[in-house]
């Protein structure tokens, strides 16, 4: 079949097969299951008007449909996805539900550690890699009954930021095809975007839940530095490792959060701190919050698009709260030769040295760049973060969020990315990761081509219930993640602004 008739009507016939085969009944195109949010899959879950196992067949038949062209999936663990979907099933019926996720298909980033199941983080020396044990995060999405469909593409060892770096190949934009998903996450947003699972949890250290978020029009939300636990995952950058959700929805988000969020006594960078209900928190009022626009550079260079669409999300906010200023945000300037990004080398230089040859020749060009940092510039450049996470606390004490672009342009063709001809605009999410604060991207509206825009918002260290408060009025007033990309139906995406 030609790739460009490859539709929602199309998957929807398919579905229907894999239902009859299966013994269920086949949803009706208004009631397809897949086209729930992780919120509303949990209440169909809850109510009983679906089971776990039949949720779970659905998300598998729409990847063996639709993952040949995005290249979401790695691993696809079907067997012990429906065995866990099985076992979801008999313990609601035996009224055993440990929480909100319990049932819910779900998948992981290939850089998140799984028992027994092979993590490769898209590297041809962690090709066979098989963990002995779960992530942190692997360990708590397990303890309350996600079903875990399998593994997700992502670029070699984390490091880029396109989604087109890693030995499986690049993961496709199910917006457009021929565009890059972004990274590193990439994966992970195509397929919450395409509807093969209902949400996902990525890394970031650099954008690497934002930019794909933005790109595939879905949520990303960055935690703080030291909310969610980070042992288990392939590290990037000690300093700047950070987990999140990827989600269609804000409150997807928040509920993913809420499980992952947490001490972990084994890892240095979590805080006993308690963690909030970041549901309750979607419901709190913004009239009396206070909005940043850091304009200097973080909206220079914007694609007009993106302009457009960040501007009018501002004006929408703009009579929502209290106030709407302008702030100028401090900036990492790092120390000659200090590149923190030597962290990379740290973790990958005995696989590196021994067999270069393996990574990427754009992983091997930035290792190989990291050999030449020198340690007193490096030791520079961290008191220099330091210095940045000290300053922004005091732009924070002047407002609540910050509102900007996530990304300055649409997702750029992947053609151009792998050869290295699209030359791309400075990063929006990277300053964010410098300041150990929680960030988190929300479709705002379409390019004229189609592609989605990200709307990021931004707060201070541990204040995430503040950032899912302002982003959730936002959604409430629009519905950009209500819109189903091209590979899943016939009509093109319109445009348009909230109500």
């Amino acid at each position: 079949m030609p790739l460009d008739r490859l539709t929602r009507r199309t998957w929807l016939a398919g579905a229907v097969s894999i239902a009859a085969e299966a013994g269920m009944a086949a949803p009706a195109e208004h009631q397809d299951p897949l086209s729930w949010t992780l919120t509303e899959a949990a209440a169909a879950l809850a109510r009983r008007t679906i089971s776990s196992e039949e949720l779970t067949k659905l998300c598998l038949a729409r990847i063996g449909k639709l993952d040949r062209h995005l290249n979401a999936f790695i691993t696809v663990d079907a067997a012990s996805a429906l065995a866990q979907a099985r076992e979801c099933d008999r313990q609601r019926t035996a009224g055993r539900v440990p929480g909100k996720l319990h049932g819910v298909p779900l998948a992981l980033k290939d850089n998140i550690d799984t028992a027994a199941l092979r993590t490769t983080a898209a590297a041809p020396v962690f090709r066979d890699r098989v963990p002995s044990e779960d992530a942190e995060v692997t360990r708590r999405l397990k303890a309350v009954g996600a079903v875990l469909l399998g593994k997700l593409n992502l670029d070699e060892m984390a490091f880029a930021g396109t989604g087109t770096t890693g030995c499986f190949g690049p993961a496709h934009n199910p917006w457009n095809l021929d565009r890059i998903t972004g990274g590193s996450s990439a994966g992970s947003a195509a397929a919450v975007s395409a509807g093969l699972c209902f949400g996902s949890v990525g890394s970031d250290d650099g954008g690497s839940v934002r930019i794909p978020g933005a790109h595939c029009g879905v949520v990303g939300f960055k935690t703080s530095y030291g909310r969610v636990s980070t042992r288990g995952v392939v590290p990037s950058a000690y300093s700047m490792d950070t987990i999140g959700p990827i989600a269609r929805s804000v409150e997807d988000a928040a509920a993913l959060l809420q499980v992952l969020a947490g001490h972990d006594p084994l890892d240095a960078i979590t805080l006993p701190e308690p963690v909030p209900d970041y549901s309750q928190a979607l419901r709190l009022p913004i009239a009396q919050l206070r909005v940043g626009v850091p304009r200097p550079y973080f909206f220079e260079q914007l694609h007009p698009d993106v302009s457009a669409a960040v501007e009018e999300a501002i004006r929408h906010l703009r009579s929502r709260v209290r106030e709407v200023r302008e702030v100028t945000l401090p900036r990492l300037r790092q120390a000659e030769n200090g590149d923190y990004d030597v962290e990379l080398y740290h973790y990958q230089k005995p696989y590196f040295d021994q067999s270069p040859d393996l990574y990427h020749p754009w992983s091997q060009r930035h290792l190989n760049q990291m050999k030449k940092v020198e340690a007193l510039a490096y030791v520079e450049t961290l008191k220099r973060i330091r210095e940045c996470r000290r300053d922004v606390r005091r732009v924070f004490e002047q407002v609540d969020v910050l509102v900007l672009p996530t990304m300055r342009e649409p997702a750029p063709l992947i053609v151009e990315t792998v050869n290295e001809t699209h030359r791309r605009p400075p990063s929006n999410t990277s300053a964010f990761n410098h300041f150990g604060t929680p960030a988190l991207t929300l479709p705002c509206g379409f390019s004229r081509e189609g592609l989605p825009i990200g709307l990021q918002i931004v707060g201070a260290a541990y204040h995430e219930p503040v950032v899912l408060r302002v982003a959730y009025a936002w959604q409430q007033s629009t519905d950009w993640h209500r819109r189903t990309p091209p590979i899943l139906r016939d009509d093109p995406p319109r445009t348009g602004n909230p109500e």
